[in-house]
């Protein structure tokens, strides 16, 4: 089969840029907060949350309907027991993933205290690492 010249030229053009675009997309920089898969860079509050629960449960803690019933943490009164965000952070729970592969100890109490005392949460108990190693199956 014989192409025309213009139809070699958009090929060759084609192939080309695809070649080129290919390195590219290969050599961008991994996010560091993600560099090991089963860990996560970030140790305080607000950067897990940031990270791992405002993508549901919104930056402002409000929650959302859609795809999904993602419950408000602002202003949750389920969470003035501790044991339960601890709870809920290792092991999931309906929609919500477990993060007790992904999360150390201390992340686990990170998050839960960040959410714990702000959006309206003003629950003044800290849980430490030693309590989430303890809520770990």
């Amino acid at each position: 089969m014989r192409r025309s010249p213009c139809t070699a030229l958009v090929l060759t053009l084609a192939a080309s840029f695809w070649v080129s675009a290919i390195p590219a997309v290969v050599a961008q920089p991994a996010d560091i907060r993600f560099a090991n898969p089963t860990r996560f860079m970030a140790q305080a509050g607000a950067a897990l949350y940031a990270d791992l629960c405002q993508g549901c449960h919104m930056p402002e803690g409000v929650g959302a309907v859609g795809a999904g019933n993602y419950p408000a943490l602002a202003r949750n009164p389920k969470l003035a027991s501790a044991g339960y965000p601890l709870f809920l952070v290792i092991n999931g729970r309906n929609a919500m993933p477990p993060f007790a592969a992904m999360l150390t100890d201390q992340q686990v109490a990170a998050v839960v205290n960040y959410v714990r005392s702000h959006f309206g949460n003003a629950f003044a108990d800290e849980v430490t690492a030693a309590d989430a190693k303890a809520a770990r199956p």
